[in-house]
């Protein structure tokens, strides 16, 4: 990776282990160490890594731009990450502190530090919309809210149970909590409220849940611990769908973590298993086989994360190094390696006498070193190696073990190399060298400037297929300045390019020999084609097919229509993919002079189509795109071309033999006109300089047009804007005006409408005050009936109560009466005998006076009782008296109620007045009867009154002895008197 630090050692890896870096950060000084990594994660678009080491240092691998950065040393070690906030540029860190930090990357600066926990968090799990994130430890979980950062909850347990895992799931508002009870609750986020538990399974053996882990989707959830077996929860059904047994040599299972796949809608079926043994084994789970591992037990994995777009995986391995696989290559059967490493021992004393064994360790594992090993097999053969091996033998040796005529032998059988090994055959074939610091140091130089905008010219959709290309041309250039100058070198380069983009340094050195080697003589005559090679393929199809190379002249087409396009783009324009496999296949087995006789051949098995064609147009079309051809007829042809080509001619004897890249530093290439190349080269220079000249005065004159246009636009524009004003205002008035006019028939609408209101408002006012007046007329006559109902009644009482009045005034009338006729005869009578007392004789004065005695006590007895009766009257007075009041009483209610039904009577009918000022007038008639009655009744007591008095009078001046009794009579008389009058 292009860095400036130090201290940083990658190494890119072949295609056979699939990883595409492995990083190792060492310390040089006096105790050579290596800081080891603890945590990694990816961002959100899994093209950014974060990693962290036990210092506190924490790195940011774009992985697109191949670059590392040091964004913060916390100068304490990190115990978990996560990087994929609503903020792009910030990652949360939970240190050894127990404290969780976040940082910008961009400015490195601290955003926020958060405390809270008790113990080390191990987990940080960040909601899809980045703006929640949960950080669990032993004890407890919070949640906490990203943008104040700020603890909204709390879960604490008891220490007896505690906290395995608590973590959002995917594309919902849910949170799944597991605890060390083997529960898991799912919890609502808004709420906060228990949504369901998941049932405890029922196995023999139980299984304590430590690791976790959940499909894109949120569906399955997959638990695992302590034992090799996996259980798979549907969280839908709430149920236990499947327990999938590990193989055996699995005992525990520190980490699950779910493959993504683009094409799976989130149903993830791969599912990576990292146990005890530190081997990560990647399993589907619908069919439960194993597709592939990482790790191995020399080179154990301690932890996994996968990128969100399921490209690659990021590992620490237990040495501290970490290391960054391809999900592509990992998935895919025909990049594999073979399982045998082949390295060979050589002793140094070589062609000594004790030389004449050579032994050759062939290992299955990933290892080198044997005494490493620990549970891979190793296979060890003892190969006899005779002195006088014949020099052919010594040339078909080939690096790693194989034999160049034994694999030519197994092309010819089978036509082509097994894709599963031709990576491997090709890698031994060319010899490639495989220097690393050579490479390192082409690709330091930067970007060409030839192939600065490539992508103008070669629009490539794969950027990262872009930048393979470019660095490629680059380091060729950058290795010889003809190739900064060949057009077609991107079209000779791009097949290997799209072939080995996983590997950069093995697609260099392959394009560099295919160029040394295959591509002899063809710089001999530039910036012109190899006129001598073309002589060469020329000379060797007038040999074998006169015929069409006649036709061929006869349509004026030379070798430079015929033979050219497919040597310059190495028939990657006219051949299949595997057709172009199969083809190199033979041509990298073979002397570079097959790679021109392949070229006759083409044309020879084209001859029938070539024949009919008679325009250049069509010649040219045919030798640019696919024709319809047996690729292998095409390559037995240029066998037999090879075999049956007369010496004198054959390209051969004017091509060098195939020569490898040299180890340690590439060769020199210089095999073409320097001078050429150099004057082209100063004139590229001279026409840059001119361009850069001109481009920096039309730049000064683009600034001065564009200020110029700049103010003509702002005039332009102020102008604009004056006559958008002035039509905005006028369209405004007009709005306004139709507005005001809109707004005058609306109120004319509403003034009417509120005209309408109104007379319905007063029509029904109109009609609930007819219908109140009659409810109130009803109401009065029903109150008026009453009441006439009442006063009948009451005048009917009245008329009873005074009708039995009157008789008991009779009656004690004719009670008085009788008493005073009685008290009359009594009063005459004593009268009399007083009189007869009076002319008796004195003689009988003795007799007399007894019998006056006994007559005067008499009298005080008759006086007494008349008394009482006095009393008695005036008593009954009395209860007469209460009588009338309480009928005058009854009279007064009576005239307050006749007036106020004289009030309703005159309210309500005038004919109702009439009725009762007759019935007052009748009533006052009465009452005036009534007082002439009590009047002629005053007057006869009184006049009677008189009499008596008069009499009494009279007596009492004829005799005074009986004064006493005419006083008693008169203050009788008197006392009756006032009581009448009352």
């Amino acid at each position: 990776m292009n860095n400036d630090k130090k201290g940083f050692l990658h190494a890119f890896e072949d295609s056979g282990k699939k990883v595409i870096v492995n990083i190792i950060h060492s310390v040089k000084g006096y105790h050579s160490k290596t800081i080891r990594f603890l945590n990694v994660a990816f961002d959100s678009s899994g093209d950014s890594l974060l990693a962290g080491d036990h210092q506190g240092n924490i790195y940011v691998f774009d992985l697109n731009g191949n670059r590392f950065n040091l964004v913060q040393r916390t100068m304490q070690a990190c115990t978990a990450l996560a990087f994929n906030l609503r903020r792009k540029t910030e990652f949360l860190v939970a240190l050894a502190d127990y404290s969780i930090k976040c940082f910008d990357i961009e400015t490195k600066e601290l955003v926020s530090w958060m405390r809270g926990h008790d113990s080390s968090v191990s987990s940080i799990s960040v909601h899809g919309s980045g703006r929640y994130a949960i950080t669990t430890s032993t004890d407890t979980a919070q949640l906490w809210d990203l943008d104040t950062f700020q603890r909204k909850r709390k879960l604490n347990v008891r220490q007896s149970v505690g906290i395995q895992k608590v973590f959002f799931l995917p594309l919902s508002n849910t949170i799944l909590s597991c605890f060390k009870d083997n529960s898991v609750f799912a919890w609502e986020f808004d709420t906060l409220c228990c949504k369901y538990q998941l049932p405890t399974p029922v196995e023999g053996s139980v299984l304590l849940y430590k690791v976790f882990a959940v499909t894109r989707d949120g569906r399955i959830f997959v638990a695992g611990g302590k034992s090799n077996h996996l259980h798979l929860w549907c969280l839908e059904s709430k149920q236990l769908i499947r327990i999938i047994q590990m193989p055996a040599k699995v005992r525990a299972v520190r980490h699950l973590e779910f493959l993504p796949d683009s094409f799976d809608g989130g149903s993830n079926q791969v599912l990576g298993v990292l146990s005890q043994d530190n081997i990560m084994r990647f399993i589907n789970i619908e069919t439960c086989k194993l597709l592939f591992d990482i790790g191995s037990y020399e080179e154990g994995i301690s932890t996994a994360a996968i990128s969100p777009n399921g490209r690659y995986i990021a590992s620490v391995m237990e040495n501290g190094s970490l290391n960054l696989y391809s999900v592509q290559a990992l998935t895919q059967e025909g990049n594999k390696p073979p399982p045998p490493m082949f390295k060979s021992v050589e002793d140094s004393s070589k062609y000594t006498s004790e030389a004449n064994k050579l032994t050759t360790r062939v290992t299955s594992g990933r290892s080198e070193w044997p005494w490493k090993s620990k549970g891979s097999k190793i296979q060890t053969r003892l190969l006899k190696l005779q002195v006088n091996t014949s020099l052919e033998n010594k040339e078909n040796e080939l690096p790693g073990g194989l034999n160049k005529k034994r694999l030519r032998a197994l092309l010819k059988g089978f036509g082509e190399y097994p894709a599963k090994y031709r990576m491997f055959v090709w890698r031994s074939l060319l010899q490639l060298p495989e220097n690393h610091l050579a490479f390192s140091s082409l690709i330091d130089k930067g970007t060409h400037s030839a192939f600065v905008n490539i992508q103008n010219e070669y629009p490539i959709k794969s950027m990262k297929l872009l930048r393979v290309l470019q660095r490629t041309l680059s380091a060729l250039a950058h290795w010889s300045a003809i190739f900064a100058e060949t057009p077609y070198i991107p079209l000779l380069a791009f097949p290997f390019v799209k072939l080995f983009q996983n590997n950069q340094l093995i697609c260099f050195e392959v394009v560099a020999t295919v160029v040394v080697n295959f591509c002899q003589h063809w710089f001999e005559y530039f910036p012109n084609p190899p006129v001598n090679v073309l002589s060469m393929l020329e000379n060797v199809l007038a040999h074998h097919d006169k015929e069409l190379l006649q036709h061929l002249i006869t349509y004026s087409v030379t070798a430079q229509v015929y033979a050219w396009p497919l040597l310059e783009t190495l028939f990657s324009e006219v051949l299949t993919r595997e057709e172009w496999l199969k083809v190199f296949d033979n041509i990298f087995s073979n002397h570079p002079s097959y790679f021109l006789m392949l070229v006759v051949a083409y044309i020879i098995c084209s001859r029938a189509p070539l024949l009919h064609c008679n325009q250049t147009a069509d010649f040219e079309y045919f030798f640019h795109h696919r024709n319809n051809l047996d690729i292998n007829v095409v390559i037995k042809e240029a066998y037999h071309l090879m075999e049956a080509t007369p010496p004198d001619i054959h390209p051969q004897h004017m091509l060098d033999d195939f020569i490898p890249l040299t180890k340690g530093q590439y060769p020199v290439f210089n095999k073409y006109p320097k001078f050429i190349v150099d004057y082209q080269t100063q004139e590229w220079e001279r026409i840059r300089q001119d361009e850069i000249e001109y481009l920096r005065e039309r730049q000064l004159a683009h600034e001065l047009e564009a200020k110029a246009q700049e103010w003509k636009a702002k005039d332009e524009a102020w102008y604009r804007k004056q006559e958008l004003l002035r039509e905005a205002e006028e369209q405004k008035r007009k709005m306004l005006l139709e507005e005001e006019e809109k707004l005058v028939e609306q109120r004319q609408r509403l003034a009417a409408v509120k005209r309408e209101l109104k007379v319905k408002e007063l029509q029904f006012l109109d009609a609930s005050r007819r219908r109140f007046l009659k409810y109130q007329q009803d109401q009065r006559q029903m109150e008026l009936k009453r009441l006439d109902d009442e006063i009948a009644r009451k005048v009917s009482m009245r008329e009873q109560e005074t009708a039995a009045t009157v008789q008991d005034v009779e009656v004690r009338r004719m009670e008085l009466e009788s008493q005073r006729q009685l008290f009359e005869q009594v009063i005459i009578r004593e009268l009399y005998r007083c009189l007869y007392l009076m002319v008796l004789p004195l003689q009988f004065s003795d007799s007399v006076a007894e019998e006056n005695l006994a007559k005067a006590e008499q009298k005080c007895i008759d006086t007494d009782w008349r008394l009482h009766v006095l009393h008695k009257l005036r008593r009954d007075d009395q209860d007469r008296e209460k009588r009338y009041e309480e009928i005058a009483k009854l009279l007064h209610d009576n005239r307050v109620e006749e007036a106020e039904l004289l009030k309703a009577m005159r309210e309500a009918e005038e004919k109702k007045w009439e009725e009762v000022t007759q019935k007052k007038a009748q009533l006052e008639e009465e009452q005036k009867a009534a007082a002439a009655a009590d009047e002629y009744r005053k007057w006869f007591l009184e006049d009677k009154m008189n009499d008596a008095l008069e009499l009494a009078e009279k007596l009492q001046s004829e005799d005074g002895y009986f004064g006493e009794h005419i006083d008693n009579a008169v203050l009788l008389c008197r006392c009756w008197h006032e009581v009448f009058s009352n």
